[in-house]
């Protein structure tokens, strides 16, 4: 007696289909489970004996076997409790469903036969999409999430014995619905905006440039001058999410179960902020079992550190692959796993252990050996990565007082959206590059020819500030962000001199 029927995993942040074989043979009454079976695998068969029992069906008395294909790869958590008692039942004969093989379901399994939650269902209902499958079971509580895919029946089921009917055709469940354009009609809604700022008009420049382009920004100033207040409205003026992005955001979302209740599709760029004391895997994933990091769960968001001098410097060197290749890649002598990390890097640091370095009010209390240290913690290959350099200096209190709201988030992000139009106009025949700053030097000779006088410009630049080739071409994409945003085709050399300006270290030390 033989039964067969579809389950998922999750490798990385992709699903991957798991075909769940169960054969009952004479002999002893034994329950086993093979194809490389982790802890919370094996311990089902406690879990799938009480709920079949409590459901109102007799567990045969049989030697089961329980097969999970492809069976070269470690399957884990507790989703495989439910195809697992739909294919012990089938197999004895208490269920005649033709097209079992071909279902796909997911859930762990409670001692009553109810069906719990499990986390990376967007993912495995992807992967069955992708392979034509027509239909998957889910706990009503991820149905939701499920059903954002098109094109596969997503149906929520509360019971083992609600699925055996269902299955069975003893009663029929409706599809799950999921309203992705009222989803989307929310994607402006922040509780904060731009407009909340006070003065500060070129850092607020340097944020349009940085959001429009996908440049990486570091923001140093004395404390209190707005560093962390602005940062934390960077995504309210980010373009807005196409469902792809929104798709590939929750999938990492719902892998490590971080889904906010009640919302089946992130449709707002995420913004992760790590303690400094966050260690190398928690910050670009990793463990026994690897798991995504914070740069991917910033992935088509922005990853904010503050008070970047304060991090461990081996946990802020492992993010130069990521900041140049977009994704991680965590190798384990099982296997290689690649995480997504597109992300913008927004960073925020003091001038000085004491803060005040090149404050005209309060003096600066270092030494020249503690300044150093202080900065010596941050590597000249990391800092080469970060686009745009911008000193934050004090608001004036006139400023702060004054009753006039700045330029709302809104008006901004109009501005970047449309240059982020161009963009992608400008890249549409590339894969993987959406703005400028992924342009490749190949395409900055296509896209960012300089006249003589920017040339002229940015070469005397980069010869008196002292920078490095990584730096000319950055500079470059930043000129070619100003002038996308000044609705112009020509870099002209205002546009390399405003982006000279972000390449300035403001502070040195005494």
């Amino acid at each position: 007696m033989l039964a067969s029927t579809l389950s998922g995993a999750v490798m990385g942040v992709d699903g991957l289909l798991v075909r769940v074989e169960v054969d009952l043979a004479l002999g002893l009454p034994l329950f086993s489970t093979v194809g490389l079976a982790e802890g919370a695998v094996r311990e089902a068969k406690d879990r799938v004996r009480a709920a079949v029992k409590n459901s109102g069906y007799e567990f045969p008395p049989r030697r089961i076997t329980v097969n999970l294909a492809p069976a070269a790869v470690k399957k884990e958590g507790s989703g495989y409790d439910l195809p697992i008692a739909v294919g012990i039942l089938a197999a004895a004969g208490a269920l005649d469903c033709p097209d079992l093989a071909e279902t796909a379901l997911v859930g762990e399994l409670s001692l009553d036969g109810g069906v719990r939650p499990v986390r990376g269902v967007l993912p495995m209902v992807l992967e069955a999409q992708a392979n034509g499958i027509r239909r998957f079971l889910v706990p009503a509580e991820n149905a939701h999430e499920a059903a954002v895919v098109q094109g596969i029946e997503i149906i929520a089921v509360q019971s083992l014995r609600q699925a055996m009917d269902f299955l069975g055709g003893l009663c029929r469940i409706a599809p799950s619905r999921t309203d992705i354009d009222a989803l989307f009609s929310r994607r402006s809604e922040y509780p904060v905006d731009f407009a909340e700022v006070r003065g500060q008009e070129h850092v607020k420049r340097a944020f349009e440039v940085a959001a429009a382009g996908g440049h990486n920004l570091l923001l140093c100033g004395v404390p209190g001058t707005g560093k962390t207040m602005m940062a934390r409205r960077l995504p309210t003026i980010l373009p807005d999410l196409c469902l792809s992005e929104a798709l590939a955001t929750t999938k990492v979302y719902s892998t490590v179960g971080l889904l906010p209740e009640g919302l089946p599709l992130l449709v707002t760029r995420p913004f992760r902020a790590p303690h400094h004391t966050i260690s190398d895997a928690g910050l670009i994933g990793g463990g026994q079992i690897p798991r995504p990091g914070e740069v991917s769960l910033a992935h088509n968001g922005v990853l904010f550190l503050d008070e970047l001098p304060e991090f461990r410097k081996h946990v802020l060197e492992v993010m130069r692959q990521p900041l140049e290749d977009g994704m991680v890649t965590i190798a384990r002598a099982a296997a290689s796993l690649r995480f997504p990390a597109d992300f913008m890097l927004v960073a925020a640091m003091n001038p000085c252990p004491c803060g005040f370095l090149g404050d005209k009010v309060k003096a600066c209390t270092c030494s020249p050996v503690q300044v150093q240290r202080y900065r010596g913690q941050l590597s000249g290959p990391l800092l080469d990565r970060i686009d745009m350099h911008v000193e934050v200096p004090p608001v004036p209190v006139q400023e702060i007082s004054s009753r006039n709201a700045g330029e709302p988030s809104a008006a901004i992000r109009e501005r970047v959206n449309r240059a982020r139009r161009v963009q992608q106009a400008r890249f549409a025949a590339t894969k993987n590059v959406t703005c400028n700053a992924r342009m490749s030097p190949r395409q900055l000779e296509t896209f960012c020819p300089l006249d003589e006088a920017g040339s002229k410009l940015l070469k005397n630049a980069i010869e008196r500030l002292g920078l490095s080739a990584r730096a000319y071409h950055r500079i470059i994409k930043i000129a070619r962000t100003i002038a996308d945003l000044a609705e112009s085709e020509r870099i002209s050399s205002a546009h390399v001199a405003e982006a000279v300006q972000y390449r300035r270290q403001q502070y040195e030390v005494r």
